[in-house]
């Protein structure tokens, strides 16, 4: 899933370490530029947060895993950047801004949508 937007909050690092070794994460807040926008909270882990070096303000396209775990009876959900670059102007003016919209529903012929 790709999102874009501007980092408005960039959250202060965790790390720890695990059975697995030391571990480090960082999480940022970045807002859609939509009609109605919105603020996604995603996270770098590890080296990631070295790499891409997230500043507020930027305005960057992520690409993120939305990963959902339960917990004592309650879930949790994960947004993990993969991917993330700076938003480039074009020819025709700036890409377009907030969460990628999925393609229209396609008629199955079975009548109505699947869900």
């Amino acid at each position: 899933m790709e999102i874009s937007g501007t980092i408005i909050q960039v959250i202060p690092e965790k790390s720890g370490t695990s059975a697995r070794g030391p571990w480090r994460k960082q999480e940022y807040v970045l807002e859609t530029q939509a009609e109605f926008p919105k603020k996604i909270c995603f996270m770098l882990w590890g080296d990631k947060i070295d790499e891409f070096a997230i500043r507020q303000g930027q305005q960057l396209r992520v690409e993120v895993d939305l990963e959902s775990r339960e917990y004592n009876g309650r879930w949790y959900t994960d947004v993990k950047a993969w991917r993330v670059s700076p938003l480039q102007q074009t020819e025709d003016g700036p890409p377009p801004l907030g969460i990628e919209e999925p393609p229209p529903f396609a008629d199955d012929g079975f009548g109505d949508p699947p869900f």
